[in-house]
């Protein structure tokens, strides 16, 4: 069994409610606009990281992480990307690796907007764990977490702070 934190547009920030959410899970999976190559370190130093780069992203980020992240963890597929869209609105991009790879979870961010959505068409969760920084336009700073065992996905939980605190 394995516990996942999902972040996705922390726009360099890696705080202390993030820090307390997300204590006890086992890896990060950042789904973009991380901020700064040395955030990435720092998350990377408090968990296990899986991440990807979004387009506030500069170069040594972009070095370090690609695009689109295919992975399993237990045995659920995994595809990540930052500018992914949700489901029936999925960016040309995500819908070309969505049908060439099967994911069973689809992570997306980008939007600021915390969804979870199932997807019927291609039979898969989408996530999006909205923003967990302090910059954009949204109200609240939101990340998830959850438990995979096998082939099982389930304690979905939401964390959500002040944008200011």
């Amino acid at each position: 069994m394995r516990r996942i934190g999902v972040i996705s547009d922390t726009h360099g920030t890696f705080d202390e409610c993030l820090r307390v959410f997300l204590k006890d899970v086992d890896e990060i999976w950042h789904a973009g606009d991380i901020g700064s190559i040395e955030l990435a370190d720092e998350i990377a130093s408090f968990k296990p990281l899986k991440a990807v780069y979004g387009n506030i992203d500069g170069g040594a980020t972009r070095i370090s992480y690609n695009e689109f992240q295919y992975f399993t963890c237990e045995k659920v597929p995994v595809l990540m990307t930052h500018i992914g869209g949700y489901p029936r609105h999925y960016s040309p991009k995500a819908v070309a690796k969505i049908q060439a790879l099967r994911p069973k979870i689809f992570v997306a961010g980008h939007s600021h907007i915390l969804k979870i959505i199932f997807d019927p068409v291609y039979d898969l969760l989408h996530i999006n764990p909205g923003a967990a920084g302090c910059y954009g336009f949204h109200d609240l700073r939101t990340a998830v977490r959850f438990s995979i065992d096998g082939d099982r996905i389930f304690d979905m939980e939401i964390g959500q702070w002040p944008r200011r605190q």
